[in-house]
């Protein structure tokens, strides 16, 4: 079978200071390749402030090992509300709340968010897979969900950039296997769709981000540079698509959104309070190892879920 041809693909850009419109061409984009790239989507103050508050604050001593499988690991923390600290209002700030919106068709709520944090010549890979292929195992029924990968440092391939398979939202959800600490497509299916589809390498400045949807094969290589290569990933579900069963994410909870203009407002970097970080030993999809501190007497007890 061919390669399935979908021309150049789209890039769109943010101007500081205005709304993120989703457009037409955004909308065709998000439908056809399963991600829509938008550059500058935060500014270099704004990027600047975010790893001012994950080296000053206390978000990384939640921090976690997630073996590859290869012998290398990335450093990761989730945690499932966003709370007040400049962290979390990254997630909730109009200009990608508003977008994700958009692209779903329908009002969302914060399900968690990822900091990976591919350390130099250490960080480890993460194997080919679709978000919704475990997160379905998680009760929620519809793949009404979407990530939004902002680059903290400059991601290239040099250092384990994001790759994605063009169009594979379309495939619907892949059966998924444990490889290493991780959960990855079944290989045979996925070299089937490899050789349809297209690999795209996601390259991308400080401040560029990606807005992808939950059923997007994607993956990275291991990180031998001598550069950091850190993203911050908020992930959103419909409050419609609301999970039948309490498990390690959030559940609906009301997000309350906040102006774009109030991110370089924001000096919070230590009040971490509600945040409600992810103890990897409750996490029935991923084996980590190396965690700081002991991270289960840091995390907090989940609030009531409000549906």
């Amino acid at each position: 079978m061919a390669k399935r041809e979908l021309g150049p693909v789209p890039e769109f850009r943010y101007k500081p200071g205005e709304k993120l419109v989703v457009t037409d061409d955004m909308k065709t984009a998000f439908d056809k390749d399963g991600f829509v790239l938008v550059r500058g989507l935060f500014t270099v103050p704004e990027i600047d402030k975010l790893e001012k508050c994950l080296e000053l604050g206390h978000v990384t001593e939640h921090a976690f090992d997630l073996p590859d499988g290869e012998e290398m690991n990335s450093r990761m923390v989730i945690f499932n509300h966003p709370g007040v600290d400049y962290t979390g209002l990254i997630g909730r700030c109009r200009r990608i709340v508003d977008t994700t919106e958009e692209l779903l068709g329908g009002e969302v709520y914060h399900y968690h968010t990822k900091i990976n944090m591919k350390q130099p010549e250490t960080g480890g890979s993460f194997q080919w897979h679709q978000d919704y292929g475990y997160w379905y195992k998680n009760g929620i029924l519809f793949p009404d969900l979407l990530s939004v990968m902002v680059a903290i440092h400059k991601c290239d391939r040099g250092n384990g950039c994001l790759k994605v398979l063009r169009g594979s939202h379309k495939l619907g959800r892949i059966d998924h296997i444990r490889i290493g600490g991780q959960n990855g497509a079944d290989l045979d299916t996925l070299a089937e769709c490899q050789k349809i589809l297209e690999q795209v390498y996601v390259e991308l400045e400080p401040g560029d981000g990606i807005f992808f949807h939950c059923n997007v094969l994607h993956s990275s290589d291991q990180n031998h540079s001598d550069r950091k290569r850190w993203v911050i990933i908020p992930c959103y579900n419909r409050m419609d698509n609301n999970p039948y069963i309490d498990h390690h994410h959030a559940r609906a909870t009301k997000l309350v959104k906040v102006d774009d203009s109030d991110l370089l407002a924001c000096d919070v970097f230590d009040d971490v309070t509600g945040k409600w970080f992810m103890d990897p030993s409750i996490d029935k999809t991923i084996i980590a190892e190396k965690v700081n501190k002991d991270v289960t007497s840091l995390v907090e007890n989940p609030p009531e879920y409000k549906t």
